[in-house]
């Protein structure tokens, strides 16, 4: 037992029976539980109890053991004066302070199932997927899971990406190419892909973006590909590179995208080429995202982006590979550009200007495929369902804050399982 669960038993009332005595024997009813207080002083606001007839409120004060009180030093601080009881897991030692002022001690070791600390303890074993893992029931997973956590991961994300337009002077299709470059870099090239973009001022992509070739050039000589050319394409990339330098006097800094522990598929080299090819084929590239209202219209958008040709038979510079073909972008990785940048974005936007929004965007999640992931395979491992990116997606969310964090008192689930005592 600890405090922390004392308190969330007491704030959701979860005991054998409400048929209360004080440590006097006296019966004590139960009004209200009070305000839980998450600052300093007493622990539950707000409260009314009735002993020996009489109805008092005020505040309440929970301990693991009676001797807390001392410990704690409660005694003489100001923020306790308006006590009404003193409840604990154990009583064992009285307290002259609280006797004299009449305040009851109300043990709840007696009131408190004992099957609820086991289940708890075993939320605190180590080398367990989630904390509850061994008691874990997916039929507890409350009704609203999924949307639930779905909308309060956007809202985490709204805010850095509102964060991110007043660094950009409000401009959304900035903020955008931002974090579409972020997504096209993958977990292992995101953070990279991210600093290139942000190191670029967008209207220099906006000015350029009807020549695929100029654009190429200018991520590939950021990412400092172009010193050395090795046949006749890179000689052409890096004179155009040169030319946009000298034109918009570009930053200085230049970046090295890593290809280890990359499919040739995902090679940087690969993902840039298909990114420039995004902004060449939509002038309106926000405005066409924003609007959608089915993800059919967005899969539509992405439909011709592909790297250029030169990337046919390659995946790197100069050198060429047995794999012949345009290299499009996926469905696949399209459903990974709307998880990572299109939908926070879209929801960011639209949040204070269209209440359906919510409802709009949950239509989007449940209609892109589920992702597979160690952490998705562990939830399966329990026997829950995963039939779209709605649900791997607040799975996803939920491991993070929670069970990483083995949060389980704040948790929607460890509530349900806690609850019930059998």
């Amino acid at each position: 037992m600890n405090e922390k669960l004392l308190q969330y038993l007491w704030n959701f009332k979860i005991f054998k029976n409400f048929d209360f005595k004080d440590v006097d024997g006296n019966h004590l009813e139960i009004l209200d539980f009070g305000k839980w207080n998450f600052d300093s002083g007493p622990d539950f606001l707000y409260s009314k109890i009735k002993t020996k007839d009489l109805v008092l409120v005020g505040n309440i004060e929970l301990h693991v053991k009676s001797s807390d009180w001392i410990f704690h030093q409660h005694s003489g601080n100001p923020e306790f004066e308006n006590l009404i009881l003193h409840a604990v897991f154990i009583h064992d030692v009285e307290i002259p302070e609280l006797r004299d002022k009449n305040i009851p001690t109300l043990e709840l070791k007696e009131y408190i199932d004992q099957s609820l600390l086991w289940k708890y303890e075993s939320m605190l074993k180590e080398n367990q997927f989630m904390p509850c893992e061994s008691i874990f029931d997916a039929k507890k997973i409350p009704f609203n899971f999924w949307e639930e956590s779905i909308l309060k991961k956007l809202d985490e994300k709204s805010i850095e990406i509102e964060e991110s337009l007043k660094n950009n002077r409000n401009n959304y299709e900035a903020v955008l190419f931002q974090n579409l470059s972020y997504a096209f870099g993958l977990k292992v090239n995101a953070p990279i892909f991210k600093q290139m973009a942000e190191s670029l001022d967008f209207t220099t992509v906006n000015k350029i973006r009807q020549n695929q070739t100029q654009l190429e050039a200018l991520f590939f000589g950021i990412s400092d590909w172009l010193n050395q050319p090795q046949d006749d394409q890179m000689k052409i990339w890096k004179r155009e590179f040169d030319f946009l330098n000298s034109k918009f006097e570009l930053s200085k800094l230049r970046f090295n995208p890593k290809f280890s522990k990359l499919r040739p598929p995902n090679f940087p080299t690969i993902r840039l080429s298909q990114l420039a090819s995004l902004y060449h084929l939509n002038q309106n590239l926000f405005s066409k995202l924003i609007s959608t209202k089915k993800i059919d219209e967005i899969y539509e958008i992405f439909k011709e982006v592909k790297a250029s040709e030169y990337w046919n038979n390659r995946f790197n510079f100069a050198k060429i590979s047995p794999v012949d073909g345009e290299k499009y972008i996926t469905k696949d990785f399209v459903d990974l550009l709307l998880i990572n940048a299109i939908l926070p974005i879209k929801y960011t936007y639209n949040k204070n200007a269209d209440e359906n929004i919510n409802d709009e965007i949950l239509d989007f999640y449940l209609n892109i495929s589920p992702e597979k992931n160690t952490i998705i395979d562990g939830w399966k491992m329990l026997k829950v369902p995963v039939l779209n990116a709605l649900e791997t997606q607040a799975l996803l969310f939920h491991y993070k804050n929670y069970c990483q964090k083995k949060n389980c008192l704040n948790c929607g689930i460890g509530f349900q399982l806690l609850k019930k005592i059998e």
